[in-house]
Order: C-alpha cells, then sequence, then structure tokens
C-alpha cells in the first residue's frame, strides 16, 4: 500500500507537469476507473474505498492551487475559453472530493465578477466621452449583462449540474457589478429606462412579441441582483406613467406581462399602484366614451373644441405639479362642461385638473401655409395669448398666463429658440431672459403640415430620489414598529439585525438611518429606553 502511495504521487507530478491544454489532459478520471477495474479483478471489494480516496487525494486534492489556478488549464482560461467539456470534467472529479467544489466556485465567482466589472467600466469610459450618448451607453450595458447572465447560467445548469454552490457564487458576483453607477445613473434607474425602450412606441429595439417577452422575463432576473429595489419601482412607475398618459406604449399586453413577471418576483404590493395605473386608464377611456355620448345628447353643451380628458385615481398615480394657469376662454368653456358632466355623477369627488400633462392640436396660420401644431396645454396657452396681441413682453406673458418663473423661461425656450421658432423674440439671444418680447412668427415656415414642438424634459432623478429616501424613512418606522410590538422588549443590535432582515428584499437599509429614526420613535413615544439598560427598548402600546 505505501509502495502504491508513492506511485500516486509520482503519477500526479507527472499529470501536473504534462498538462497543457486543459482538464482534458489530466486523464484523473482514467485513473480513477482503472483502480477500481483493478481491485475488482485483484483486491477484496473492501479496499476500493479507500483505494478511490487515496487516488483523488493524491491527483486532485494535494495539486489543487495548481490544478485550478493552471495559466493554460485552470479554472480561469476553461472558462475565458469556453471549455465546457474540460469544465464538465472538472466538476465531476471535485464534486466527489470532500469540500472540493468550494475553490472552483470561488475562481467561478472571481471570473464573472472581472467580467461584468469590465463591461461596467467599458459603459463609464464610453459615457464619460460621449456624453450626449450617455443613456445609449447605458442600454447597451444592460444587453451586454443580459448575455453575460445567459451564458454563465448556461454554465451552472450543463457544466455544474445546477449545484448550489454555483448559483451562489454567480448571485454574489453579479451583486457586486450589477449594483454599480454609470454616468451617475445608478443601476435601478438603467433597468428601468431599458425596460421603457423595449415597451414604448417607437423604442430602439424592433423585436417580435416573442422576443420582447424573453427579454422582459430576463430583466425580472437581473432585478433580483439589485439592492434599491424601491428605487427601480419608483423610477419605473414614473416611466410606465408617461407611456400610457401620452399613449406611447407598443403593446398592453407587454405592460400586463411584466407587471406578473415583477409581482411574482417581488410580491403583490411591489406592483400594487402600477397596476392600478393600468386599470385606472382603461376605466378612464371609459369615461370619455359617456363624456362623447353626454355630449352627443346634449348638443347645446358642447365646448367647441374637441376634448378628451383621463380621470385619474391620485393614490396610484406618481404626484404631478399643479398651476392655476389662465386658460384660454374655448379650454375654460371645455373644462366647464366636463366638470358638470361629472359632478352629476360622482356627487363627493372633487376633480384636480393637472394641464402640465395635457397636449393640444392647434391650427396655426403662417404666410407661406397653415400648419397643425401639436403642443402641450401650457405651450398652447402662450401661444394663444398671440390671437389678440401682436406682441407681448416676458412680464407681460407672466402676468396674463399665470405662470411663475419656474416653468416660463422653459415654455418660451422652446417656442422661440428651439427647434421650431414659432414666435420672435428680441434680442435674438439663445436665452430667454424677464427683458425679452415676443411676437408671432408668421414667417415660419416647414416642408410638413403637422409638427409636434419639443419640450425639454425636466430631469426628475434627483425628485425621484428624494422622494424614494423619504419613504424608506416611513418603511423603517414601520419595521421597526411591527418588530417591538411584537417582541415588546428587544436589545439594539437584535433589534438592527432583524430590521435589516426585514428591509432587505426591497432595499439595503442604512445602519445609522435605523438609528435616527429609533431615537425619533423614542421622542414620539412609541418606544422607551430601559433605565438600567440604555441598549434595551422596549415597546409602549
Amino acid at each position: 500500500m505505501i509502495l502504491k502511495h508513492i506511485c500516486f504521487k509520482v503519477l500526479a507530478l507527472t499529470i501536473l507537469l504534462k498538462q497543457q491544454t486543459g482538464f482534458k489532459r489530466i486523464h484523473a478520471e482514467e485513473c480513477l476507473k482503472r483502480e477500481r477495474e483493478r481491485v475488482s479483478h485483484y483486491l477484496h471489494s473492501s479496499s476500493e474505498t479507500k483505494l478511490v480516496e487515496k487516488v483523488q487525494h493524491e491527483l486532485l486534492v494535494v495539486h489543487v492551487n495548481q490544478l485550478l489556478e493552471k495559466e493554460h488549464s485552470g479554472v480561469h482560461s476553461l472558462l475565458r475559453d469556453d471549455k465546457l467539456d474540460d469544465l464538465s470534467r472538472m466538476f465531476r472529479l471535485y464534486h466527489k472530493v470532500i469540500r472540493g467544489l468550494e475553490p472552483v466556485s470561488n475562481v467561478f465567482k472571481q471570473h464573472i465578477t472581472a467580467e461584468g466589472t469590465a463591461l461596467v467600466q467599458q459603459a463609464e469610459d464610453a459615457a464619460s466621452s460621449q456624453a450626449a450618448n450617455g443613456g445609449v451607453q447605458e442600454q447597451v450595458l444592460i444587453r451586454k449583462i443580459i448575455e453575460l447572465h445567459d451564458k454563465y447560467m448556461t454554465y451552472v445548469t450543463d457544466c455544474f449540474q445546477n449545484h448550489t454552490l454555483f448559483h451562489k457564487a454567480m448571485k454574489e458576483a453579479f451583486e457586486i457589478f450589477c449594483n454599480k453607477t454609470v454616468a451617475g445613473s445608478s443601476s435601478a434607474e438603467q433597468l428601468a429606462t431599458f425596460c421603457d425602450t423595449i415597451l414604448r412606441k417607437g423604442g430602439s429595439d424592433k423585436l417580435n412579441d416573442e422576443a420582447i417577452e424573453e427579454t422582459l422575463e430576463k430583466v425580472v432576473k437581473l432585478l433580483a441582483y439589485i439592492s434599491d429595489k424601491d428605487l427601480f419601482a419608483e423610477f419605473y412607475r414614473k416611466k410606465l406613467a408617461r407611456r400610457l398618459l401620452f399613449d406611447r406604449s407598443a403593446n398592453d399586453e407587454h405592460e400586463r406581462s411584466i407587471l406578473s413577471k415583477l409581482k411574482q418576483q417581488c410580491g403583490g404590493q411591489f406592483t400594487s399602484k402600477m397596476e392600478g395605473m393600468v386599470t385606472d386608464l382603461q376605466l378612464a377611456k371609459e369615461y370619455q366614451s359617456s363624456f362623447d355620448e353626454y355630449l352627443g345628447n346634449n348638443p347645446a353643451t358642447r365646448p367647441g373644441i374637441d376634448l378628451q380628458v383621463s380621470v385619474l385615481t391620485t393614490g396610484y398615480w406618481p404626484s404631478y405639479k399643479s398651476s392655476d394657469i389662465n386658460l384660454p376662454a374655448e379650454m375654460a368653456r371645455g373644462v366647464e362642461v366636463f366638470k358638470e358632466f361629472y359632478d352629476n355623477k360622482n356627487k363627493h369627488r372633487k376633480l384636480t385638473w393637472i394641464y402640465s400633462l395635457g397636449s393640444c392640436h392647434i391650427n396655426a396660420k403662417f404666410d407661406q401655409k397653415p400648419i397643425e401644431l401639436i403642443v402641450t396645454t401650457y405651450q398652447a396657452c402662450l401661444l394663444m395669448l398671440f390671437n389678440t396681441s401682436d406682441k407681448l413682453s416676458y412680464p407681460e406673458i407672466m402676468t396674463q398666463s399665470n405662470l411663475s418663473n419656474d416653468d416660463l423661461p422653459r415654455l418660451l425656450h422652446s417656442l422661440s429658440c428651439g427647434k421650431y421658432k414659432i414666435l420672435s423674440k428680441e434680442p435674438n439671444t439663445k436665452t430667454v431672459t424677464q427683458n425679452d418680447s415676443f411676437e408671432f412668427n408668421r414667417k415660419f415656415n416647414d416642408r410638413m403640415r403637422r409638427i409636434k414642438v419639443p419640450l425639454p424634459l425636466v430631469d426628475e432623478r434627483k425628485k425621484v430620489v428624494e422622494d424614494v429616501y423619504k419613504d424608506r424613512r416611513y418603511a423603517i418606522d414601520a419595521a421597526i414598529v411591527r418588530i417591538m410590538k411584537s417582541r415588546k422588549v428587544l436589545g439594539y443590535q437584535q433589534l438592527v439585525m432583524e430590521c435589516v432582515e426585514q428591509l432587505s428584499r426591497m432595499f439595503k437599509p442604512d445602519i445609522k438611518a435605523i438609528k435616527k429614526r429609533i431615537e425619533d420613535l423614542i421622542s414620539q413615544e412609541y418606544l422607551e429606553r430601559e433605565k438600567e439598560n440604555p441598549n434595551m427598548f422596549r415597546y409602549l402600546a
């Protein structure tokens, strides 16, 4: 047996020295097979277990670092060169060794982390060098991460037989680089924007229905690796609202499909408001049909313009800024007619008009030809001021429209300095000031008979993040009260641990934030410190 032991050592070293092109050259499987055959022919069957263990130890365990980290045949090179057969053989060999798969899974994790981090860095560099196309680079990044996930999930299922160690290694690797920011944009925002690109009309990807469904499935899988799921939910809800309200959604079935997938992944509370929005808009269409029928039965009430109103439930939708803009007489008449119709159907409900989300089609008569302008309600209100005035100063427009300095410069800039100069501005500069004056540009012309006058979007990233952090405070408060109500008395460390555990499904709570919320709840008399031990808290019913 001692001689046999020495032979195995020599054999292992010989194999290690000769190894050049991968695990298929090691012949460890053949060695194990031959030893089993020798036992069956020459030795008692009771010797087989010990002999096989000795072969495995000498061939695989003693030289594990050299075998797994060797430059041209280690795990890194096999993964890099897509050597699926060799990886499968490696798994079969080390699966038989006690704790033999741990070093293999560690290298697997390191390799995926390195590849994913490199993709993020490439996107960061590309976004920095091409600032204007930053959003495009982020979308390319998400696509590449999906491809990376597909590739290594195939490795886990085919080469590593769905072993839990490799699922865990892959999860931990993706969590590292999937939570990095690119050009100031968080991974949660990038993923929400990627979904928006796929789901809206005229998105960058011309995919068929089956491909869209498959992509959405993969996006939801990626969401599992993102720690700030609540941030994703808010960004997604904002973008969903714009798709629904401005009729930019390519397919209602796809919208419902991804919500179903998100609900399955993150729970009903995660998607309740989004599902409410989709249902709400369907009810709004029914309201519009009733309103059209009402106008048909009461010709005298017709406002003189085509009016479409979406009646929405406040609790489902993101909050929007409401302004008491002075509407032109035609629009004001339409609002009054709809209000009268609505009050007859709903006695105890109040309508709040969000004009900032409206759009208008107005006919503008220029010297060359009439052109139909598609503008926002705010833009339309400003343009219609020039029906009664040839020239207006900035202060006059502000007074007549009742708009604030927060909104007016952006609106006037879109009409006088943007792509379509519907208004002429004096002085003729690229910025709008309170000393400027404006008049209707009768000489304007365009080859199209219908044009959409764009209004630059306000970057809502800061507001979304602020809203999410505010909601997190409420979530932490609720978790602390819930825990203390059931436990009655609890130590600080235990309370923090249980709080983190409860909240980690939606976001990774900051320990300092939890501590601050505990102090606030003490001041509000939900909790109290024990006098003998300040680190112990008692719930006050």
